[in-house]
């Protein structure tokens, strides 16, 4: 193996030279075209944006370090890409059907304390969510009333009153690690599929709402803000 053809090939020192130009250049462009677009920040993106951004990198990319790749197609493609953002925005301003096409709709995740069963587009996975609980200062299910999955990403939660919090599921991980389906004390246990909790003095237990059978102690902790 030669480390003359893995590091530099047939690369000359002019060549090398263009591509920190060819770079700068497409670079800018870059942040020109994703600042017409509107978008703040990468936590507003939706999937069609991420599409939108992939297609950018794609076209700005090659002319960087590919000589027979001119950088004026290139800025036709970033300019079209922009076009396309800029119509189908537009298309999704003015009709909510063509909006929920493209960029789905708020998807339900807790309601009342207890996992929601019947969505089932939900693709995300459960240590991902209960992080993202454990990073809201949210010790068990039973403080959240509502939690939304909103169509960037994030998730929207509504809390229950100190007054009206309910025993819940824990999410700490040394907690949620303790689940079993043997139940060895008499007391309120919280379902680790669903959320859902029941008065359990039996050694096994069926769910009622989902038929699971692994359970965790309930606790019914207060939210510290």
């Amino acid at each position: 193996m030669s480390w003359n053809e893995v590091f530099l090939k047939d690369l000359d020192f002019k060549f090398a030279i263009e591509i920190i130009v060819r770079t700068l250049i497409m670079f800018t462009l870059i942040l020109i075209i994703l600042r017409l677009t509107g978008k703040k920040g990468i936590r507003q993106l939706s999937i069609f944006e991420v599409a939108i951004i992939i297609g950018f990198g794609s076209a700005a990319g090659d002319p960087m370090f590919t000589k027979d790749i001119a950088i004026v197609p290139s800025v036709i493609v970033l300019v079209t890409i922009l076009l396309l953002y800029r119509g189908i925005t537009w298309l999704a301003c003015r009709s909510e059907k063509f909006e929920s096409i493209l960029e789905g709709d708020p998807q339900y995740v807790i309601e009342d304390g207890q996992f929601v069963l019947d969505n089932e587009d939900l693709t995300f996975a459960k240590d991902e969510f209960l992080a993202e609980l454990r990073q809201q200062s949210i010790e068990h299910l039973g403080q959240v009333r509502i939690a939304v999955l909103e169509t960037n990403g994030t998730v929207s939660f509504f809390y229950y009153a100190d007054d009206e919090v309910k025993p819940g599921m824990p999410v700490l991980p040394k907690v949620y690690a303790q689940k079993s389906a043997i139940i060895k004390a008499e007391g309120e246990y919280a379902c680790t599929y669903c959320g859902n909790v029941e008065h359990i003095n039996a050694e096994t237990h069926t769910c009622k709402r989902c038929h699971k059978h692994e359970w965790l102690k309930a606790i019914k902790t207060l939210r510290i803000t």
